[in-house]
């Protein structure tokens, strides 16, 4: 069974998983505005954009993770941080590293291992390693909102009213 992500890595998993972090340090906000992440992996390569604030890029970092996840630890290095997660979602469970550099402002560069466990009809853990290289654009484009995610195909995946707020 292939997983995918939705574009915008940076959205995705990785720090998905890796957020609301109750001990250790915790990451830097994103520079408000426009963000383009590209995603790499063995599944494929993905782009997307998303337009953030201050209260958007909380809840990309913590929304689907938020409550399930026995293990946020993120340590701050020389050169960024490192985390570990343990997050269960049903029936899987996910453990997985991560290395994140960059000044949060133009630019977050991702190393993401993640190992998932659970997954019906796989008897095997599945193991998932990508590369995450976020750059900030600029403002938002005219009409859209915080958290607006833009796919590469053009479609736009609004964020829950209410959910940041």
């Amino acid at each position: 069974m292939p997983m995918r992500l939705i574009g915008g890595g940076f959205v995705g998993i990785t720090l998905v998983a890796a957020s609301t972090l109750a001990a250790a340090d915790t990451l830097p906000a994103r520079k408000a505005g426009l963000w383009e992440s590209k995603t790499v992996s063995a599944e494929g390569n993905t782009t997307a954009r998303q337009c953030i604030d201050e209260k958007t890029d909380q809840m990309a970092q913590g929304a689907l993770g938020a409550g399930q996840c026995s293990k946020r630890d993120f340590v701050k290095t020389s050169t960024g941080y490192t985390g570990e997660t343990e997050c269960k979602i049903g029936p899987i469970s996910a453990s997985g590293t991560s290395v994140i550099t960059g000044d949060f402002a133009s630019k977050v560069h991702m190393d993401v291992d993640t190992t998932l466990t659970g997954i019906p009809n796989m008897k095997e853990p599945v193991r998932r390693k990508m590369v995450i290289d976020a750059t900030y654009l600029g403002p938002c484009e005219a009409g859209q909102s915080p958290g607006d995610i833009i796919l590469p195909d053009g479609k736009i995946v609004k964020m829950p009213q209410g959910a940041a707020r």
